[in-house]
């Protein structure tokens, strides 16, 4: 089982660090080969718009809050990547999308591990592939998961 790292800076929402480590490792053990993150520690950050804003801005010169930024971590090594995602995007985006806010941000989680396995959605074909692999991750969530993994106040 890999080491998981989790960080809670946003004041609006609760996670369960349990499951969402569990989710992380149903990931790793139920979908394809293909679709899994590298092997290594994984660090995960729960932040607020102005601290992705600030990330965003330094590694992507855009100053403007995001749903979720993954960092790469060593090719081969013991680090797999960071995955920062965004509690008050999540809270937003949930009513545009009609979802709850805690399935919005284990979404953003997915993305971002499916990022570390190499899917990418740059271009239109890029993206039908990214939508699938989301899908998968998102059922897996549904199958084994009761509870939100996230509790917003």
């Amino acid at each position: 089982m890999r080491k998981i790292s989790i960080c809670n800076r946003s004041r609006i929402v609760k996670a369960d660090r349990a499951a969402l480590k569990r989710f992380i490792g149903k990931l790793d053990g139920e979908l394809p080969e293909s679709l899994r993150a590298p092997h290594g520690e994984l660090s995960l950050a729960i932040l607020d718009d102005d601290e992705i804003s600030k990330i965003h801005a330094d590694f992507m010169d855009n100053p403007n809050p995001t749903d979720v930024i993954t960092f790469e971590g060593d090719k081969g090594g013991e680090f797999a990547g960071e995955i920062c995602a965004s509690a008050e995007t999540a809270l937003r985006q949930s009513a545009d999308f009609k979802t709850s806010p805690s399935w919005e941000l284990t979404l953003y989680f997915a993305h971002g591990y499916l990022h570390l396995a190499g899917i990418d959605d740059i271009s239109p074909e890029d993206a039908i592939k990214m939508r699938a692999a989301e899908s998968s991750a998102m059922q897996i969530l549904s199958r084994n998961f009761s509870k939100p993994i996230f509790t917003f106040k």
